[in-house]
């Protein structure tokens, strides 16, 4: 996308990324009614965010969790790897503790749950420019029980649907074996492994291996160096 025409001296520069043109669109007037604030580019995909990050090198990226090519917890945390003083403020519709947890070990400084108001955005993106964090009012209250678990917090908490066995098989798909290696992990018939992986993919709304792996590691279950 195409950043503003003019660009405003000293204002706090935003790149959207969020695949809904109208939430976008709805999103840069709100920010563009404040003289401090400059929308200068969006994106609609991890990828699309990546390159008009390194492009446009804004203050700000605003960063919805749901994309067509990936999830905003991973963009977060390449953003992070790469510009780890760029602050991401997650606007979502999701509030789930998976998110919210994934998004917070990869460095987002805030997170907002769509249908915040202008002014809770406003004073969000100004707070995380300046090196503040901001999360929604019911946000942080859970934080710290979130946190204090360290990175692999009990994930059957982040997963109440999953029972403790298919959380079992939820961590080993994570780390990269397949249904025979997870068969003799967990000394399941094949069968009934693939019978617990298609009960995941159910529970979590996913459709591919590589989607639950992803939703897994967002919550510090496997190793992210092992490839599924």
């Amino acid at each position: 996308m195409e950043p503003d025409g003019g660009q405003r001296s000293g204002a706090v520069r935003v790149v959207i990324v969020d695949d809904h043109p109208l939430f976008r669109e709805g999103l840069r007037a709100a920010l563009g009614s404040a003289a401090d604030i400059e929308v200068v580019a969006e994106a609609e995909t991890v990828a699309a965010a990546l390159a008009v990050v390194a492009e446009h090198r804004p203050d700000v990226v605003i960063m919805d969790l749901s994309l067509p090519d990936g999830s905003g917890i991973e963009a977060t945390r390449r953003i992070a790897a790469d510009r780890p003083e760029l602050p991401v403020l997650i606007l979502t519709m999701s509030d789930d503790d998976a998110s919210l947890l994934g998004a917070l070990q990869e460095g987002a400084r805030g997170y907002l749950v769509k249908g915040a108001s202008r002014d809770e955005v406003l004073h969000a993106v100004r707070t995380v420019a300046y090196g503040g964090a901001v999360f929604g009012r019911d946000i942080a209250a859970r934080i710290s029980g979130l946190v204090a678990g360290g990175r692999r917090l009990d994930a059957e908490r982040l997963f109440p649907a999953l029972t403790a066995r298919e959380v079992e098989v939820l961590e080993l798909v994570a780390r990269g074996l397949d249904n025979r290696r997870i068969s003799r992990e967990l000394y399941l018939a094949e069968k009934t492994v693939r019978n617990h992986i298609s009960h995941i993919f159910d529970k979590l709304h996913v459709a591919t291996r590589a989607e639950a792996v992803a939703r897994a590691r967002d919550v510090g279950l496997g190793d992210r160096d092992e490839q599924p």
